[in-house]
């Protein structure tokens, strides 16, 4: 069993059960190991303000690894120790490609979120994740007043559509990190803002060495992480592609697979 001195876990898929929860028995096992001398940080996808509260929750503070990578801040002072922003004509492209294919998009500025059109599958969104949408005329133009802190770019809708979108825009010389953290998601970053550069930025904070480092994650978005921690945990509801990335296959998010993980390879149990 190896000394591993900071975790860092996924939420959607992961941290969380399919009702958004944290389960009393992953609750009780980060509190073990946090008593034990590890530290434990969140790394997702999701905004901050949608990370914070499940951080509270759970007493941390600690920089939290927020929209892939893209802003990573202290869950209680809010200092920002590292941040990669959307450039502005990467992110138009993006906007003109979703309004081709027809796709729901989310827009993330200094942490709050924007659309140009409130449709059902921005509301589910909204809903999933505890924020509020703000509405406006067009993003085009939001983006043409300058704004600065461009935290990340989602499309939401079918799979194959979005792949095929994917595809086209890697062919016609894409500068950015494309990635997905659910199948009907397909999200656009900065090319540095990824959870690999994420986590690595925590650790060096902390003095942690790389090895020291665990990962648990379920999908596309935390294979960067999975690369650079010291050991990768892929959860069992995680597609067999991202389990191939594995040092240690978990129980599912809804079995408690974080808290199987954490007892078995750090606790000892």
């Amino acid at each position: 069993m190896k000394n591993y001195r900071l975790i860092a876990i996924d939420m959607d898929g992961t941290l969380l059960n399919n009702d958004l929860e944290i389960s009393p028995r992953v609750i009780n096992a980060i509190q073990e190991v946090r008593r034990r001398g590890t530290q434990v940080t969140i790394c997702t996808g999701r905004m901050f303000a949608s990370a914070k509260p499940y951080a509270d929750q759970m007493g941390l503070n600690v920089p939290l690894i927020t929209y892939n990578g893209a802003l990573v801040k202290n869950s209680q002072t809010e200092e920002i120790l590292y941040e990669r922003s959307v450039p502005l004509d990467e992110a138009r492209k993006v906007i003109n490609k979703c309004r081709k294919y027809g796709f729901t998009l989310n827009v993330y500025i200094n942490d709050e979120l924007f659309v140009d059109r409130i449709t059902p599958e921005a509301e589910r969104y909204a809903e999933r994740v505890g924020v509020t949408l703000n509405k406006v005329d067009d993003l085009e133009e939001l983006l043409n007043q300058g704004t600065q802190g461009l935290n990340k770019m989602l499309a939401i809708g079918d799979e194959e559509k979005l792949n095929k979108m994917r595809r086209e825009m890697v062919e016609e010389g894409s500068k950015l990190y494309i990635t997905r953290s659910l199948h009907y998601f397909l999200e656009f970053l900065n090319q540095e803002a990824t959870k690999g550069l994420g986590l690595k930025a925590v650790a060096e904070t902390l003095g942690i060495k790389r090895e020291e480092t665990m990962a648990i994650g379920d999908n596309e978005n935390d294979l960067e992480m999975f690369k650079y921690a010291g050991a990768a945990v892929v959860m069992g509801n995680a597609r067999d592609e991202v389990k191939s990335y594995a040092d240690y296959v978990t129980s599912s998010n809804d079995d408690d697979g974080v808290a199987e993980a954490i007892e078995k390879l750090v606790l000892g149990k």
